[in-house]
This record gives C-alpha cells, sequence and structure tokens, in this order.
C-alpha cells in the first residue's frame, strides 16, 4: 500500500484509539452509583478518582517501552492493563469475584489510569513520525477526540441499559473491553510509516477538520436534554459511530487518487527527469530546512533536572496546576456536585463536559492549521490566560443556585481546560525543547495526581462537614467553599500565566 494511504489510515487508527482512551473522563457518570454499590465515603470516592490521576505518575515506563519493543506490543499492553485495572473491577461489583478490598479497587484504578499512558504515547510517537511537517497540527486533532470519550461511552451504555445501576457496570464493562478490541484492531495499521515532508496535505487534514467539527457539532447538540429526549439511545450510539467511522474516506480517496494518477505520473516523470526533478527537490529541501528552523524554536533546550532550577518552569507548573488540572477535578466530581443540587442529569452534564472539551482540545489545533504559515510566533502563556479569565468566572457562576448555571458553567471550564491541555504539548516544546520533551513534560503533568489529591481531597472534606449523619449531603453549601476557593486559584493562576508572558515576551516578539 501507498506510504500517503497508511500515513492517512494511520492517523485514522489514532482517531478511533484517542476516541476510547479517555475512560477515566466517564468516571462522573457513574461515580453516584459506584459509591453507593461499594459503600464508600465522599472522601474515599474522591480517593479514586486521584487513583486514576495517579496512574501518570507512572507514565514513563510506556515511554522506555517504546524504544526497545514494537509499537503494536506497547499498543497491546496498555489495553491488557486496562482490561485487568477495569475488568476485575466489573468482576467484583457483579459478584463475580468476592475478594476485593478497598485497596484493591484503588490499585486497580492506578493501573487503569496507567493503561491510558500506553496508548497515548503511541499516539504520539506515530502521529509524530508520519507527519513530520504537520506534527503540531496532527496531534492536537487526533487528542481532540480523547476529550469526546465520556460522551462515546454514555451513548452506547445509554443504548442497551436502562437502570442506574446497570449502568455503571455497563461502564466498567465498556471500558475494560472497548481499548482492548479498538487497539487489535488498530494494531494493523497504526505504526511508522517512511514518509517524506510536503505542503500538499494542506486538503486531507481541511477534509478531516470538517469531519471533526461535524463530529463535535453532533455530540454537543445531542447532549441537550431536549434534543437527547427525542433521539433513540440506539440511534444516538449509531450516529456517533458513523462519524467515527467518516474519516476513513480520506485514506480510501487518497488510495483511489493514487491509483488513478499512478500510470500518468510514471510517463511524466519520465518525459521531465532533468531540470524539473531537480526543481522539486530543491524546493522540498528549502521546505525541509524552514521546517526544522521552525521546529527548532525555542526559550532553551534543557534536561528535566535543569528544568527543575527554572522560575519558568514553577510558574507554568502552578498555572497549569490551577486551570487545567483544576478543570479536570472539576469534571471528576461533577456527579456528586450535580446530585448536591439535585439535578439528575448528571449523564447529560458529562456528555455536555466531554462535548466542549473536544472543542476546546481542537481550537489550537485549528489556529496552528491556519496561522501556521505566520511568522508571528503566538504566545502560549498568554492564550493560556485568556483561557484561565472564563474559568474563574464559571467557578463563580456556580454559586448560583439556577439549573442553567450548572449547564453554562460545565461547558465553559469543559472547553477552556481542554484547550489549555492541548496547548501545553507545544508550550513544553517552546520552553524546555524538543530533545528531552517526553520527560520533561511528564514532569510537567505529574501536577495532574498531585492537584487532584489536593483540591479533590479538600472538597471532600467541605462536602462531608456539610453532610448529614448518613453522608449525604444537599443543597448548595455543600460546595460553596469549594468553588469560591476554585475560582480564586484560577484567579491566581491567571495572573501567573501572564508573568511567564511577561518574562517571555522578548521571545514570542521576534520575527
Amino acid at each position: 500500500m501507498a506510504s500517503k494511504t497508511l500515513q492517512w489510515l494511520s492517523l485514522v487508527g489514532i482517531i478511533w484509539l484517542q476516541s476510547v482512551n479517555g475512560t477515566n473522563s466517564n468516571f462522573p457518570a457513574y461515580s453516584s452509583q459506584l459509591k453507593q454499590l461499594l459503600s464508600l465515603s465522599q472522601i474515599q470516592l474522591n480517593n479514586l478518582a486521584f487513583a486514576s490521576d495517579a496512574g501518570k505518575l507512572f507514565g514513563f515506563f510506556p515511554g522506555i517501552a517504546a524504544l526497545y519493543f514494537p509499537l503494536w506490543l506497547v499498543l497491546l499492553i496498555g489495553s491488557i492493563l486496562g482490561l485487568a485495572g477495569y475488568g476485575l473491577q466489573y468482576l467484583f461489583i457483579t459478584d463475580q469475584i468476592s475478594s476485593l478490598s478497598y485497596a484493591h479497587i484503588f490499585l486497580l484504578t492506578v493501573l487503569a489510569g496507567n493503561s491510558i499512558c500506553w496508548i497515548n504515547t503511541v499516539c504520539y510517537v506515530v502521529t509524530i513520525q508520519n507527519f513530520p511537517s504537520d506534527r503540531q497540527v496532527a496531534v492536537g486533532l487526533t487528542t481532540s477526540y480523547q476529550g469526546l470519550s465520556a460522551k462515546i461511552y454514555t451513548a452506547f451504555v445509554y443504548s442497551f441499559t436502562f437502570s442506574p445501576v446497570k449502568r455503571a457496570k455497563a461502564y466498567l464493562l465498556l471500558n475494560s473491553l472497548a481499548p482492548l478490541l479498538v487497539s487489535v484492531i488498530s494494531a494493523l495499521f497504526v505504526r511508522e510509516v517512511n514518509v517524506g515532508t510536503g505542503n500538499n496535505m494542506k486538503v486531507g487534514f481541511v477534509a478531516m477538520f470538517v469531519l471533526t467539527i461535524a463530529t463535535g457539532i453532533y455530540a454537543v447538540v445531542s447532549s441537550f436534554g431536549s434534543v437527547s429526549s427525542r433521539l433513540p439511545p440506539l440511534g444516538n450510539a449509531i450516529g456517533i459511530s458513523v462519524l467515527l467511522l467518516a474519516p476513513l474516506a480520506i485514506p480510501m480517496a487518497e488510495k483511489m487518487k493514487e491509483k488513478f494518477l499512478n500510470g500518468e505520473m510514471k510517463v511524466y516523470i519520465e518525459e521531465n527527469v532533468g531540470d524539473h526533478v531537480e526543481r522539486i527537490e530543491s524546493g522540498i529541501n528549502a521546505e525541509d530546512d524552514q521546517t526544522r528552523e521552525d521546529d527548532g524554536v525555542c526559550v532553551e533546550e534543557i534536561g528535566a533536572m535543569v528544568m527543575l532550577k527554572r522560575v519558568n518552569f514553577w510558574l507554568y507548573f502552578f498555572v497549569y496546576l490551577s486551570g487545567a488540572t483544576l478543570g479536570l477535578v472539576y469534571l471528576n466530581n461533577l456527579g456528586q456536585i450535580a446530585e448536591s443540587r439535585g439535578n439528575s442529569g448528571t449523564s447529560s452534564l458529562v456528555s455536555l463536559s466531554s462535548s466542549f472539551g473536544f472543542f476546546g482540545r481542537l481550537m489550537p489545533s485549528l489556529l496552528e492549521f491556519y496561522l501556521s504559515r505566520s511568522r508571528y510566533m503566538k504566545s502560549r502563556p498568554a492564550c493560556i490566560a485568556a483561557l484561565m479569565a472564563p474559568m474563574a468566572g464559571a467557578f463563580f457562576l456556580l454559586l448560583s443556585a439556577a439549573n442553567i448555571s450548572l449547564y453554562i458553567s460545565t461547558a465553559i471550564i469543559g472547553v477552556c481546560s481542554g484547550a489549555i491541555t492541548s496547548i501545553s504539548v507545544s508550550t513544553t516544546a517552546e520552553l524546555f525543547g524538543t530533545k528531552n520533551f517526553g520527560v520533561n513534560h511528564n514532569v510537567v503533568v505529574a501536577n495532574i495526581p498531585v492537584g487532584s489529591f489536593i483540591f479533590g481531597y479538600s472538597a471532600a472534606l467541605f462536602h462531608r462537614s456539610e453532610a448529614s449523619e448518613d453522608g449525604k449531603c444537599m443543597g448548595m453549601e455543600c460546595y460553596r467553599n469549594t468553588f469560591i476557593k476554585w475560582g480564586s486559584l484560577c484567579l491566581l493562576g491567571t495572573f501567573l500565566a501572564l508573568v511567564l508572558h511577561a518574562r517571555l515576551r522578548k521571545f514570542y516578539s521576534h520575527t
């Protein structure tokens, strides 16, 4: 098969992998039922949310494995870890096994969270290798689908279950099986392809963006109660499945194009093998030089140990902690927040946050694609500050008892935290270079489990202080102090992002 067809086919496979790899994002949809089934306290439930994020602390293992093992094996190892982590929990809550303690559940959740890192590693390596000239665009586009995972899982769970307790079990079953099945299928064509560089990928990316945006619009529209109530659950699942299969049209079209042009191109090359080929090679070499020059732009090329001594790192670390990580903690607690406010539409809220998170992750990729020819460098810290300001407002808006404020705030937090997550990849590379990017970025995102524990545990303590004797808390007081604290932290993070922007102003202002 021609290399360009394999290029696009690998991207489609990565999209499928990312679509099912956000297994931790659907935790809020079944957390209340899990709390009831396992007789957990609010603090124990928050610790399970932290356990899923704690798997990222061991994210260096798949990075090392990718250096020594075939990528298909790394992919399967990750999916098998997820099968064990979620599968054993499913067997436990369905009474198939009865010897698991809370400590076992905690460790299995850590294992399941770590499985996400293995699949992500393969996705990043293949995308960067197969799209060397458009790697930031390709990485951003594919990772946006991970923001859609909760919506996809919710659509399938609701298509064949109706009882809330059965839905909790169905989420765990799908979390264990879906990544494994998709990994087995994708392992056939998600691999490194020897490709050159060039600017002839634009049509394919435009088509991919159109399909991706259409998928996101469908996800958002079908998340609203007025639409979802009219749309049959099975029809919703079929609709999202068709949209996930739609990107296959791009490698199929590329294959047809290559077959059609193959004979004519051979004749053309034979007749123009002289100066024309020389001009093509000259143009490609010039483009390669420009690409290498652009890709090499960074504040400094340093390793993790030196990075830890830099003021810019600690500013960036706390900006991420009070932005994307804080948004993730809110989404992890969304089920309990909705329940305390008397809102029964937790699944709709999870789908809404997932859909807007999808667009949030996609936005930086779209901007990168259309502004890539501009020589002016966009300030990533300034972009993060612009995203964190509305997040702070969203937390304060949650102090309102109006039901609409919950939906508006969830949408804002979803889109802003998703965009910050996507922007952070380029930010790490620009601040500290690309040679040690894998290690450096893992150090940066170590703030996620740290923030998940600190913010989640403090929220649980506030919740418990307002709870009744049976451990339940109903009313606005349950999370009022938490929202004030989170909104204030987000404002502080906005200020720190502006400080980081000011320190890097000269770097971003050069042309």
